[in-house]
């Protein structure tokens, strides 16, 4: 892992958890969390693993440093995923914030990016 993907404070990882939905919104909320691990602002780590109580996903996240959040839509199922997998401190981006609406907003380069950057602020130490 990379420098970038831990805080100064330590060398736990952040870990970042994205709706990965059939949606619009979904498909750019995934496609945000692959860039954000490309760039090495952080690691994607498997929502389906926290939804079924995998303990290594379980242990790893744990010991995370900073965990993400990104959800597509309102529903919420990443925020909601974690909280019912016992994580409270967590960060939240969810795409309606940043005006992306389900059913409009395909997954451009632009809406991409909007994301990113949100999601490198919310991961900043």
């Amino acid at each position: 892992m990379s420098k970038k993907s831990a805080c100064g404070c330590g060398s736990a990882p952040k870990l970042i958890f994205a709706c990965s939905g059939a949606a619009d919104v979904g498909a750019v909320a995934d496609q945000a969390a692959r860039k954000l691990t490309k760039d090495g602002t952080g690691k994607m780590f498997c929502l389906a693993g926290i939804g079924g109580r995998v303990s290594g996903i379980m242990a790893t996240t744990k010991s995370a440093g900073r965990i993400l959040a990104i959800d597509g839509c309102p529903l919420n199922c990443a925020k909601n995923s974690l909280e019912q997998g016992g994580f409270k401190k967590y960060e939240h981006l969810q795409l309606a914030d940043l005006g992306m609406e389900k059913g409009k907003t395909p997954p451009t380069p632009e809406a991409i990016a909007k994301v990113v950057a949100a999601g490198t602020a919310k991961l900043a130490c």
